[in-house]
């Protein structure tokens, strides 16, 4: 039996995922790999996967089923490849009588066992997972999934480091902790900015250097309002006041109100800050090599520890802010993140009570938070 599963997996491939240009792109590959050398057209029966109806999918689902059931010609091997299937979703086409009925017949051929001599590739984007015809795919074949990294789900950043650091290595690229940071929120999680951002740094630092520091991510790779905005909440948790203000300057002339940059970038970062210096001295953990390392050690607390964390809109602890929060956080003590968020709720009131120049009222409050040591 085990022999058997080895041989269909080596016939049967599936790539999927909701990251389209990454499910094409291996796809590709694995089509390259499967067509019998010197095949020519009769070594590769592509079936257009893209079906606007069920009575078009399950056209195209037939039409599959009698390639593969089709002996190549001449002799020797070939690939059926059904390409970019766009009824396998959860919508009104994957949904139809037809186009299930359809499936059932096809998962029964691959079920039956092909010819010694075909092979099976089959992409598609927006596949139902719950669905018997996946479940049967995942049994017969090797299933290879691309999903987008969801910005809006709690740990994406960890998922989205991981893929910059894997495509950087392939270029012979090696972000320092820095630089990863602040690339993987700079591109938030999507492949092709990644794939785009890491060509232009690798041109940039030529063969000579293949080191990337995080001057070299913040010259070359542009900034979103989310960038600026986590840029001056990293460099107010940094103490950085040279850094600081130009950012304010920025969000600013971009057209965020006074109020809402207060309430987003320094806010929050004055409690994160807060609340994980009393953490860590409550309960003596160690500061993190990496901020998305941070998320480990809070699971490791007991529940009542961490009932009072920030939240993340679907109830999850926002675990990367308060990483970055404990990468930076002695660099105040307790004392000036208190009379810190004290001034925050000062110039929140003077922002909207007084007369007084938005920027100015910003400027002061980041002066008195960062510049509060230097008075000692």
């Amino acid at each position: 039996m085990p022999a058997a599963k080895t041989k269909a997996q080596a016939q049967i491939c599936v790539v999927l995922g909701s990251d389209e240009s990454e499910v094409k792109r291996a796809a590709c590959a694995l089509a390259d790999a499967m067509t019998p050398a010197g095949g020519g057209d009769f070594g590769c029966d592509v079936i257009d996967g893209v079906a606007d109806n069920g009575d078009m999918a399950a056209g195209r689902i037939h039409e599959t089923i009698e390639a593969l059931l089709t002996f190549p010609f001449f002799g020797g091997e070939k690939l059926v490849w059904l390409k970019s299937a766009t009824f396998l979703a959860d919508d009104p086409t994957g949904r139809s009588q037809t186009v299930t009925d359809a499936l059932e017949k096809l998962a029964e051929t691959l079920t039956a066992g092909l010819p010694e001599s075909t092979r099976f590739l089959l992409s598609a984007v927006g596949v139902d997972k719950r669905r018997t015809f996946y479940k049967t795919l995942g049994k017969l074949g090797k299933i290879e999934v691309f999903d987008k990294v969801d910005a809006g789900k709690s740990g994406w950043e960890q998922a989205a480091a991981e893929i910059v650091a894997g495509s950087a290595g392939e270029r012979g690229l090696r972000l320092d902790s820095e630089a990863l940071e602040l690339f993987t929120l700079f591109t938030g999680g999507e492949r092709r900015v990644i794939e785009n951002e890491l060509e232009k740094l690798d041109l940039y630092l030529g063969p000579a250097r293949r080191e990337v520091r995080a001057d070299d991510v913040r010259l070359l790779v542009p900034l979103s309002r989310a960038g600026i905005v986590f840029e001056l909440g990293n460099a107010l948790a940094e103490r950085n006041l040279h850094r600081t203000l130009p950012l304010l300057d920025q969000l600013l002339f971009q057209g965020e109100s006074a109020i809402g940059i207060l309430l987003v970038a320094i806010i929050p970062t004055v409690r994160n800050l807060l609340v994980v210096k009393d953490l860590m001295a409550r309960h003596r953990l160690t500061r993190p090599a990496q901020p998305f390392f941070f998320g480990k050690t809070l699971e490791r607390l007991p529940a009542e520890a961490t009932a009072h964390l920030p939240r993340k809109k679907d109830g999850t602890v926002n675990a990367y802010s308060l990483g970055i929060a404990a990468s930076h956080v002695q660099r105040y003590t307790l004392r000036e993140l208190r009379l810190a968020l004290d001034a925050c709720l000062a110039a929140n009131i003077q922002l909207v009570t007084s007369g007084l120049e938005p920027k100015v009222a910003l400027a002061q409050l980041l002066v008195k938070i960062i510049a509060a040591s230097e008075e000692k």
